[in-house]
């Protein structure tokens, strides 16, 4: 069994046992992300991958050294973010051409929240233009393919 084949709480379990590392976490994340995202197209703006596993070191840095206050269920898990919130420095088009190049200076507050709480964002989910729409297609980045069903969108 792979770390992406673990439900969010058996992977944040993992963690804080230090069965796993974030790193490790990262690397199969990564992995998962390159080989299936060709063909079902979902993550439409990933991060660096060396500078996603330079923060999920820090994270392993961060558990190592622990402290009294518990941490967060979010804590070194990979996290992707619609691409209708704006996330700082990472491309946000809201699906649409007219914002195809923005890139927000500032996190939504729920880009703020997740990442204090020690998610680490790496990238962007697609998603219809605006958010508006049945499935998840736009000008920008195409269709999302079904996960069950490639041929479907």
């Amino acid at each position: 069994m792979t770390p992406t084949d673990l439900t969010a709480y058996d992977l944040a379990a993992a963690l804080r046992e230090g069965e796993l590392s974030c790193r490790e976490v990262m690397q199969a994340f990564l992995a998962r992300i390159e080989a299936i995202n060709p063909r079902h197209n979902a993550i439409v703006s990933l991060r660096d991958g060396g500078e996603l596993l330079r923060e999920a070191e820090r994270c392993d840095i961060e558990l190592v050294r622990g402290n009294d206050e518990p941490r967060s269920f979010l804590f070194g898990l990979p996290q992707a973010i619609k691409d209708v919130v704006p996330t700082a420095g990472i491309r946000t088009t809201l699906g649409s051409p007219i914002l195809k190049d923005s890139v927000p200076a500032a996190d939504a507050l729920l880009v703020q929240r997740a990442k204090a709480a020690g998610c680490i964002v790496i990238g962007k989910t697609n998603t219809p233009e605006f958010g508006l729409g049945s499935h998840t297609f736009n000008e920008v980045f195409g269709a999302t393919r079904n996960a069950f069903d490639p041929t479907k969108s």
